[in-house]
C-alpha cells in the first residue's frame, strides 16, 4: 500500500470525524427525498438478500433499506468511527434488527467471496484514493448475478481540466475526484461489472466560505464558462454550485 492511499485514507477520515465531532453532518447538505425514493426504487430485492451500503456515513441509504425491506440483511461500512458508533445506537433505538454497522481500513472489505446481493454506494467514491481496488472488492464480495447501485456526482462535459476537483479539494476531507459516466462503465469493465442502466439527478451543494481557502486562485485557473456552468453563487457565509449526479446500476458477469 503506498503512503499516498494511505495518508489519503488518514486525511478522509480524520476530516469526517471531525465532521462529525460538531454535527456539521454531510447528508444534511445533501439530503434529497426524491432522489432516495428513486434509488430505494432501484433495489428489487427479495427476503434473505444480503445488502452492503459501502460509505455509509450516517447510513443515510442504509436505514430506509432497512426499513423497506425487513426480512434482509443490510451492512453499513465506513471509515468513520464516530458516525458508525452513532449508527449503532440508532439501529438500536428504531429496534432495527436486520441492520448492523462495521468498521475498515479503506481498502479491504472484511466479507468472504460472494456475501452480498446487493452493493450500493452514495455520495462516497469521490473519496475512495485507490477506485480501482475498491471495485474489485465490490466484486469480489458480491455473488454471480449480484447487483452495484452507485451514486456520486460529475464533473461537466465541458471541465475538462476538472475545476470541480479543485474546487471540492478546498474542504480537507479526502476528495480524490469526480468520474464521468463512461469512466464508470469502464472501471466496472474491468472488474467484472457489467452497466445495465441508471439515471442522472442534480443537488445544488453548497460551502462554508471559511473551509474555502484559495477559492478565488481556483476560479482564476479556470475558463469563466466553466466556472459559471457549475452555477456558481456566493453568499455571505456560503458558496453554492451546482453538480450533475451519475445514478448508476451495474450486475456481476456469472
Amino acid at each position: 500500500m503506498g503512503l499516498d492511499v494511505s495518508e489519503s485514507i488518514r486525511r478522509t477520515k480524520q476530516g469526517f470525524e471531525e465532521s462529525f465531532h460538531e454535527d456539521s453532518f454531510y447528508n444534511q447538505q445533501t439530503r434529497d427525498e426524491e432522489q432516495l425514493n428513486r434509488l430505494l426504487d432501484c433495489l428489487n430485492v427479495e427476503n434473505g438478500m444480503k445488502i452492503l451500503d459501502l460509505g455509509t456515513g450516517t447510513g443515510y441509504l442504509a436505514f430506509p433499506i432497512a426499513e423497506r425491506f425487513p426480512h434482509a440483511e443490510v451492512t453499513g461500512l465506513d471509515i468513520v468511527l464516530q458516525a458508525l458508533h452513532r449508527n449503532r445506537q440508532e439501529a438500536e433505538r428504531r429496534g432495527r434488527k436486520n441492520l448492523q454497522f462495521i468498521s475498515y481500513d479503506g481498502l479491504e472489505f472484511p466479507f468472504a467471496d460472494r456475501s452480498f446481493d446487493w452493493v450500493v454506494s452514495r455520495y462516497a467514491l469521490h473519496h475512495f484514493p485507490a477506485i480501482n481496488g475498491t471495485f474489485q472488492e465490490i466484486s469480489r464480495v458480491l455473488k454471480p448475478g449480484g447487483q452495484l447501485l452507485i451514486s456520486d456526482p460529475a464533473p461537466n462535459d465541458c471541465d475538462g481540466d476538472r475545476f470541480v476537483d479543485a474546487y471540492m479539494q478546498m474542504k480537507k476531507d479526502g476528495h480524490i475526484r469526480f468520474y464521468t459516466k463512461n469512466e464508470w462503465i469502464e472501471i466496472g469493465k474491468a472488474t467484472g461489472l457489467a452497466y445495465t442502466g441508471g439515471f442522472e439527478t442534480k443537488i445544488r451543494f453548497p460551502k462554508k466560505r471559511e473551509t474555502a481557502v484559495g477559492f478565488n486562485e481556483i476560479v482564476n485557473r479556470f475558463e469563466s464558462e466553466v466556472v459559471r456552468s457549475y452555477e456558481v453563487e456566493i453568499t455571505a457565509d456560503e458558496i453554492w454550485i451546482t453538480e450533475r449526479v451519475n445514478n448508476l446500476l451495474f450486475q456481476k458477469k456469472c
